[in-house]
């Protein structure tokens, strides 16, 4: 007999903290492959269960919980179903060694499994296939309410609810009920008529990909062709090609080809893949290629199909999740795609210039710093000393060999490049130059600690500028990696990153984090960008996000979009999307048509002091506070709360400026008034104790 209660509680506690596994309440369950990853202690524990031959052709193993049980469950077409249904079980009672078997093979209704990939590991080969599944089952909602979908006959009900099927493990819809009909997916009714240019090729184009005058374009499944003219129209020669639209046009190479949601409305796999590698045979330089990554439900009229959906309009359409995407471009094409954009990716044939634009991205703004003397000296050699002045600026150190242009000039006139630095030095402070070298510093470690997880270079594959930069600001490529890998290492630390949103001199103090805007990240400490740079250089921002929000109680950043937020003085949210680091699941949310959606007070908070409006924002909250508005955060927080709190203390706000309402009651106003009054005499004394603190 092996039972006894210590043993247990140890069996208990090994399952409950299983890295492997699907965990429910009263049972761990694991597939028979994984066993081996089991902690030892279970693996011992279920090797005395084994006591009949017939064990060892079971699928899973059920470890209960709540008493000294192992069961053995049978799903023979484990693999080929989607939702296997189960054939045989035996129950090994621990306390006794004895089993009992039950007999499903004949039922009308027997349990199924779910979530598939739950049971195996990673590495299992059909794991990615069974997660695929899983996600476009939840997309759709029809693992919603787990406990009516267990059995084969509930199971049934709501897929024929959803008019929903299954090829393989792919959803599908089926379009006709006469067996062999064809589906033919109308592609051309996709294209899309715009009046500006495509999300990607506008983010490629904002993003400095194009240079004037040189970049040639290419738009592979072009549709109508709008990207193709206003991309010519800025100057650029520019051509395109469509299936059905420009058929007869050449597929001509070109330094930028973009493959702009092409590959998510091909419904069939080998012609998605074919049209994915030929954008990327055209492509000299740079290939843009965007999906769909968000999916509607179906109760906006979008059923599944194969791996993707049918719409309405009988037009397919795939759903990537972002690292999904990443994944599908990079196993094709045998490269590293750089995400440019939620759905977007960039492929570049080089991989200097690849890491180039990485390190871009991480280039804070600096401006030169300002002349503090008059100094003849100076004056007379200011034309000549100014482009070293903006490569200073721009790169945090001196220039090497080659890397100025009147750099021949400068050392007839000076000797050395040093020499012609120190006449500068001798009119601006030197602490000035020193921080732009420190901010192009942190810019450096940013990129390498984030390059960390993906595909960190080699020394050989960075740009020979970027080079110069680690070698002059840290000695070389090696000490740069050491001091990234550091700062990583504190990333893990929650209590550290709260305690830097904390302590942040810029930003809105929430419960469990901070609230910026956009504009003032690049002056938080490098870990709290590092922390966002996880989710920005990994998943994307949120199209026009204008705040970002830092939780430090759970790992995540959150990127909201409120429009106006500079013209109107308590902007609502438009939409939000969260991105959870642990594992980069991303939950998007549109409040445009709430009635009563969350409102944005204390602007002043969210941005720096050199912010172009700070000061009128600023003005409004400390009217707002003396009035009183802003003292119930948790009632003022949506906007029916805030109207509410204006019309009990007879306020309206015109731009950004506090106004008693015009139908106010005067004998309500004079007291509000007494109360204001009130109010500012005490803030005026806190604030000369603060300044003169042993006068109080």
């Amino acid at each position: 007999m092996f039972y006894i209660p210590e043993q247990f509680n140890e069996i208990v506690f090994k399952c409950q903290n299983s890295s492997v596994g699907k965990l429910l309440p009263n049972a761990l369950y694991i597939h028979t492959c994984a066993l081996s990853s089991l902690d030892k202690v279970l693996q011992e524990y279920e090797r005395l269960a084994r006591i009949t031959e017939i064990i060892n052709r079971a699928t899973l193993i059920k470890f209960s919980i709540d008493k000294p049980k192992i069961s053995y469950l049978f799903y023979p077409d484990f693999d080929q179903n989607p939702h296997p249904a189960l054939k045989r079980s035996i129950v090994v009672d621990m306390e006794t060694l004895l089993f009992n078997e039950w007999d499903y093979s004949n039922s009308d209704n027997p349990p199924i499994l779910h979530r598939k990939e739950t049971f195996v590991t990673p590495s299992y080969p059909h794991y990615q296939e069974f997660a695929h599944l899983t996600r476009s089952e939840i997309a759709l909602g029809l693992l919603d309410n787990s406990r009516y979908i267990g059995t084969l006959q509930d199971w049934e009900n709501r897929l024929n609810h959803h008019a929903i099927a299954f090829e393989g493990h792919y959803l599908v819809c089926p379009l006709s009920n006469k067996p062999g009909k064809p589906v033919f997916i109308e592609r051309h009714k996709a294209a899309i008529v715009r009046k500006t240019l495509s999300r990607p090729v506008r983010l490629a184009l904002e993003s400095g990909l194009f240079t004037p005058g040189v970049t040639t374009f290419f738009d592979y499944g072009c549709g109508y062709g709008g990207d193709i003219e206003r991309i010519a129209k800025q100057g650029y020669e520019s051509q395109g090609w469509d299936p059905y639209y420009r058929p007869e046009s050449p597929l001509i190479a070109a330094d930028i080809v973009n493959l702009g949601y092409i590959i998510n409305v091909i419904e069939d796999l080998e012609e998605r893949r074919t049209a994915l590698i030929k954008a990327w045979e055209l492509t000299r330089q740079v290939l843009i290629v965007a999906a769909q990554v968000l999916i509607d439900d179906c109760d906006r009229g979008i059923v599944v199909y194969g791996d993707g959906i049918i719409t309405r309009r009988n037009t397919f359409q795939k759903y990537y999740q972002q690292e999904e995407l990443k994944i599908y471009i990079d196993q094709v094409l045998n490269v590293d795609a750089i995400p440019l954009g939620l759905g977007i990716y960039l492929v570049f044939r080089s991989a200097s210039a690849a890491e180039a634009f990485r390190v871009s991205r991480f280039h804070s703004r600096a401006t030169t710093p300002p002349i503090q003397k008059q100094l003849k000296h100076f004056y007379d050699y200011e034309d000549l000393l100014t482009p070293l002045m903006k490569f200073f600026t721009e790169r945090g150190r001196l220039p090497v060999k080659g890397e100025l242009e009147n750099e021949s000039e400068l050392k007839d006139e000076f000797k050395t490049i040093r020499r012609g630095f120190e006449v500068v030095l001798q009119v601006t402070k030197l602490e000035d130059w020193e921080a732009i070298t420190e901010k192009r510093r942190q810019d450096l470690l940013l990129y390498l600690a984030l390059s960390k997880f993906t595909h960190r270079p080699s020394s050989r594959e960075l740009a020979t500028h970027v080079r110069e930069d680690l070698k002059g600001l840290f000695g070389g490529y090696q000490q740069a990696c050491l001091l990234a890998d550091l700062m990583l290492t504190r990333l893990r630390d929650l209590d550290k990153i709260a305690q830097l949103c904390q302590s942040s001199p810029v930003g809105k103090k929430l419960k469990n984090s901070l609230l910026i805007h956009i504009s003032a990240l690049e002056s938080l400490p490098t870990l709290l960008r590092l922390y966002e740079g996880c989710a920005s250089r990994t998943v994307g921002r949120l199209e026009d996000a204008n705040l970002i929000q830092f939780s430090y109680r759970h790992p995540k950043i959150t990127y909201l979009f409120y429009p106006d937020f500079d013209r109107v003085s308590h902007p609502t949210l438009h939409t939000s999307m969260q991105i959870y680091l642990s594992d980069l699941q991303v939950h998007y949310r549109d409040f445009s048509e709430e009635r009563n959606p969350p409102i944005l007070s204390e602007k002043d908070l969210l941005v720096n002091s050199d912010y172009p409006l700070y000061e009128k924002f600023a003005r409004l909250t400390q009217q707002e506070k003396d009035w009183g508005l802003l003292d119930d955060f948790k009632t003022i927080s949506r906007l029916q709360g805030w109207l509410n709190c204006l019309k009990e203390h007879c306020a309206t706000i015109k731009g950004h400026t506090l106004q008693w309402a015009k139908d106010a009651d005067p004998y309500k106003v004079k007291l509000l008034r007494a109360q204001i009054k009130t109010r500012q005499r005490e803030r005026k004394r806190r604030e000369t104790e603060e300044i003169n603190p042993n006068e109080s």
